[in-house]
């Protein structure tokens, strides 16, 4: 039986690098590390609508996902992040009805969306955390939690992003420190997803 690490959504942001798309920040609930998602823009709404408890006039497909299973008796007994490949994460639903167990494939942004609906705990594989999830010191979270005026997010040019090749192990390591530290999830990811393509 593979580890689990279970998360909790800690921020949502829009994605500078690319338009239309937003970061999703997941923590680990016993532990330090983050674990940056990039999500489209339906999805980044249909997680945000829902934490906030907004409620759309008409159904969002998520809504209606928790309408059909709630028709049919089926429950979300929580959802995984089981896997990455070339960057890209995937993820299952665990559905459970009365004499039945499914495992559904998704993309994690919709396993998400439909987790906060139906409060379902989110879990990720540990082997795709020790990959893909961000270190978070002792020193970042006093950083954190004093919230003092801090410099901007360092953002990145296009022309600039395409750098990170150049540049060393030992600097790439310096630079998600920084990101972290700022709190540039975004960049992190992008550092990260770098250091991961050399090692």
């Amino acid at each position: 039986m593979e580890k689990l690490v279970e998360l909790e959504i800690l921020g949502l942001s829009s994605n500078h690098s690319q338009s239309g798309s937003f970061t999703l920040v997941m923590g680990e609930m016993e532990g330090s590390r983050r674990l940056p998602i990039v999500i489209g823009m339906f999805e980044a709404q249909a997680i945000a609508i829902e934490i906030e408890k907004i409620i759309p006039n008409r159904p969002m497909t998520h809504d209606l996902f928790k309408s059909f299973a709630d028709s049919f008796k089926f429950e979300i007994d929580k959802i995984v992040i089981s896997d990455m490949k070339e960057g890209v994460f995937y993820a299952k639903i665990h559905c459970k009805s009365k004499d039945t167990r499914v495992e559904i494939d998704s993309r994690p942004s919709d396993a998400i969306a439909i987790a906060v609906r139906f409060t379902a705990p989110i879990f990720c594989a540990e082997k795709v955390m020790s990959e893909a999830a961000i270190e978070f010191t002792e020193e970042d979270k006093k950083l954190e939690s004093k919230k003092e005026v801090q410099a901007p997010p360092s953002k990145i040019s296009p022309k600039k992003e395409g750098s990170l090749k150049d540049f060393s192990l030992d600097k790439l390591n310096q630079l998600l420190e920084k990101a972290i530290t700022n709190e540039d999830y975004e960049r992190a990811a992008r550092i990260r997803d770098e250091i991961n393509k050399r090692n």
